[in-house]
């Protein structure tokens, strides 16, 4: 699927006269370096930039959604180890269970800031390589816990440890593919969410019985962790060799990393390079308002996705399937309709440019609907009909995909992006932890008022999408309208953009940006 994916360059014109760089709020003048305009001005084939695509796409892109599915994986592993013992073998009462996963992404909060930190001063490679092992060992060593306080323990490291991947990969995408391929691309990826977890599913119901079966008294959730954790430890090496932005890679020649740079130049966002850190552009993230679109979209996605994630096998077995059928008919279905919606919505953002925000709009309303009906059906009976209406959950799950796209796409300046990425993730831990809460032990097994207000947080979303396209829409024509004055051409206009990009000015300061929609 990857090799069949191409961008579409666009070459702007050559000029190397003086460089001026117009800010929203200042009139900042510099020099760009000589690098700067070696990037803006290289010229390729399409033909090499299509070489280098494909290559990017079959090496890149299968690793990272392996990594991702099994971040994913190691992460809900809870949500099908309660359902083969695990609750009896280490005494979970009351909401033990719901703090395993809110202890998970509180750490995963307290690692947010200090993990983008470290990746925009050293090597995203090596950074994620130690953090992917480490999750790794104490995902195994979940295997061994004999009560509550060890088991949160263990999965506050992991959250701690786990904190990098997701900023990782956006960093990843920003430096290999330009604004158009944002989308599809981390697409991909992310529906390793959904891919990967039909088949952990099947291999974790396959040890969990097989150790029923031989009467283990190790306790068949306990195998299911020794399988993911050794999974994670083997991959964190193979992502070492083959995972990391162009610079980092090994897989690129020094001719081909300059192609991938001159390509990205286009996204006016900045291409690869470690940068200093700069408290200017901490402060431009506080003063942006999409950074506080990001912030309270991205709680109100998280509710519903943290809470199911954590609960959606038990919410299958109260509509009367077996911890079989609950895997079979519930869970896989549900992933290979988000799957297929997940792509869709890809392909149709290639296809019809600047539709995001209509397709995430559109994604929340069936999820709204199946599960506020959910909510208000008899307590006995319709089983078909309660699967069929927690299966339009599937839909939800793209907004919460595409929002990260619009980071690599909007957010320029090296820090900006550290920055705004460490808050968009805050807000991930907030969202998925107030969601793992939101299913209360009294409203057990059917859980009909959390899934009540995971529908009223999909309509928040389609709200705040709504607001957030405006604004954006608002800051394009006042931008479009100050270059106008300035009497410039488009192309002069998308050409000084570049090199603001390429020289680590952010889309705030820099006049000639615009945001994708």
């Amino acid at each position: 699927m990857a090799a069949l994916l191409h961008g579409e360059e666009k070459e702007a014109p050559p000029d190397d006269s003086v460089v001026v760089t117009e800010a929203v709020e200042m009139n900042v003048v510099t020099s760009a370096p000589g690098t700067v305009l070696d990037t803006v001005n290289a010229k390729y084939t399409e033909d090499e930039y299509r070489r280098v695509l494909k290559k990017i796409d079959r090496i890149l892109l299968p690793l990272m959604w392996l990594c991702y599915g099994t971040q994913q994986a190691d992460k809900t592993a809870v949500s099908t180890q309660a359902t083969f013992g695990m609750i009896s073998d280490i005494r979970l009462v009351g909401q033990q269970l719901s703090w395993l996963t809110t202890a998970f992404y509180i750490a995963y909060l307290v690692g947010e800031p200090p993990g983008n930190y470290l990746m925009q001063r050293f090597s995203v490679n090596k950074i994620l390589f130690i953090c992917m092992f480490c999750w790794g060992v104490v995902v195994l060593c979940i295997a061994f816990v004999q009560d509550f306080a060890q088991t949160v323990a263990l999965r506050s490291l992991q959250g701690l440890f786990e904190c990098t991947i997701s900023p990782a990969f956006l960093l990843i995408t920003a430096s290999f593919y330009i604004s158009q391929e944002h989308t599809m691309r981390s697409i991909i990826w992310t529906t390793a969410n959904s891919g990967f977890d039909i088949i952990a599913q099947l291999v974790m119901y396959g040890i969990g019985n097989a150790a029923k079966r031989h009467g283990s008294a190790f306790g068949s959730w306990r195998w299911i962790s020794i399988f993911l954790g050794s999974w994670t430890i083997l991959l964190s090496f193979v992502a070492l060799i083959f995972v990391g932005t162009p610079n980092e890679v090994r897989w690129l020649s020094k001719k081909e990393k300059h192609i991938v740079a001159t390509r990205v130049a286009n996204n006016q966002t900045g291409s690869d390079g470690h940068h200093s850190w700069c408290w200017d552009q901490v402060q431009d993230a506080f003063k942006d308002p999409q950074t506080y679109f990001f912030f309270f979209t991205v709680i109100a996605a998280g509710i519903p996705f943290g809470g199911t994630a954590a609960f959606g096998n038990l919410v299958f077995v109260s509509f009367g399937f077996t911890n079989l059928e609950t895997i079979v008919k519930g869970i896989i279905p549900l992933d290979l309709l988000t799957i297929a919606w997940l792509l869709l919505g890809g392909f149709w953002s290639l296809k019809k440019p600047q539709t995001r925000f209509y397709l995430m709009i559109a994604s929340t309303i069936p999820s709204f609907i199946g599960l506020l009906t959910l909510g208000l059906l008899p307590k006995e009976g319709l089983l078909w009909t309660r699967w069929g209406l927690y299966l339009m959950m599937a839909t939800g799950r793209l907004p919460a995909t595409l929002i990260w796209t619009l980071l690599p796409s909007n957010v320029a300046g090296r820090t900006k992006k550290s920055v705004t990425s460490a808050i968009i993730f805050i807000a991930v831990c907030i969202g998925n932890a107030i969601g793992s809460q939101t299913f209360r032990a009294e409203w057990a097994p059917r859980y009909v008022p959390a899934l009540v207000i995971c529908g009223i947080m999909y309509a928040a979303q389609g709200i705040l999408f709504v607001l957030w396209r405006l604004h954006y829409v608002s800051q394009n024509r006042r931008r479009a309208k100050k270059v106008a004055e300035l009497g410039m051409t488009p192309e002069e206009s998308e050409y000084q953009g570049k090199i603001n990009g390429e020289s680590d000015i952010t889309d705030w300061q820099n006049i000639h940006f615009r945001y994708n929609l």
